[in-house]
């Protein structure tokens, strides 16, 4: 039997619950910038890349719009289901988030290619399972997560790629 939709809130606790869901993800978002600052413009620029990798200038509006939209898809699950119903799919929201960071520390904290690729690939894995967990709660929120999971499987094959380039 499905979960019934919790009472919908007031209205401005509903744009407070948008935007909580959006500042959390942005934070993470800054968290991973500012790891990424120490080491963008001297040791990323030094390794060998693979022709498909992408200008700098595009990693930051594209992460920008997917920590919105999976704020925003968090947020149509948050106000359409009790915590009860969701537990689970806010704990693996919350897991793939701190996957997230993890791996910018791995990657660009620590300059560790190797595992920051066995993390992106578990990151992957908990992703997916967050956008199927979403879409059985709201198909529009499951899809707000695709071109998250599709982001992040080039996330991978550029990492994998990076580090066959510069594995000594």
């Amino acid at each position: 039997m499905a979960e019934p939709a919790r009472d919908r809130p007031n209205r401005s606790h509903d744009l407070l619950g948008l935007f909580a869901f959006i500042i959390l993800c942005l934070a993470v978002s800054g968290g991973g910038g500012a790891i990424t600052a120490t080491s963008v413009d001297t040791w990323y620029q030094a390794l060998e890349k693979p022709p498909f990798n992408p200008p700098d200038w595009l990693f930051a509006p594209v992460w920008t719009a997917l920590y919105i939209l999976m704020g925003i898809a968090a947020w149509r699950v948050w106000r359409l289901r009790s915590f009860e119903a969701t537990r689970t799919a806010f704990a693996v929201f919350g897991v793939q988030l701190c996957l997230n960071l993890a791996w910018s520390f791995l990657f660009f904290g620590l300059q560790r290619i190797d595992l920051a690729l066995l993390e992106i690939v578990i990151l992957l894995v908990a992703i997916i399972a967050n956008t199927i967990m979403f879409w059985r709660i709201e198909r529009l929120a499951g899809l707000m997560f695709v071109p998250y999971a599709a982001w992040v499987t080039y996330a991978t094959l550029l990492n994998a790629s990076l580090w066959l380039l510069n594995s000594t």
